[in-house]
């Protein structure tokens, strides 16, 4: 087998959450070679040239927001048949389908929880004062 590189990203959640030495730990113990690692925030042009095959769908527009949100790490690795070894290591998008033992396995947020912590980016994204003047515009509505 060749000698692959291939990209990944440590996601804002997972540095919210003090994961990024494991999951680091985990890329060295199954062979890969780090070759370049930075902690950065993402820019949102990045973000949208990155997942520009999700432009379009339902969650597209959050999905951007939560990457942009916080610091992220981004990584390039190497070593046999890296992009599939990665996939494999990091397991199923969806957590619920993870197999134990995999990152998405062992740290995935379920999807149901995901719903509430959208909630808090994008409670945390705007001001009170908007939240107040749509809470005041439903009371009058009400009243």
């Amino acid at each position: 087998m060749a000698i692959e590189r291939t990209f990944t990203i440590i996601k804002p959640g997972a540095l919210q959450r003090r994961l990024v030495g494991e999951i680091i730990s985990r890329f060295e113990t199954k062979g890969f070679r780090i070759l370049g690692m930075k902690t950065m925030r993402i820019p949102r042009e990045i973000a949208e040239e990155h997942y520009k095959e999700h432009i379009g769908k339902p969650f597209y527009e959050s999905l951007l927001a939560y990457m942009t949100s916080d610091p992220a790490v981004v990584m390039v690795l190497e070593r046999e048949n890296a992009v599939d070894s990665l996939r494999k290591l990091a397991g199923a998008t969806n957590p619920d389908s993870a197999e134990p033992g995999t990152i998405r396995g062992d740290f995935g947020i379920p999807w149901e929880m995901r719903a509430s912590i959208y909630y808090r980016l994008w409670y945390l994204c705007y001001p009170v004062s908007y939240w107040w003047e749509i809470r005041s515009d439903r009371d009058e509505r009400e009243a």
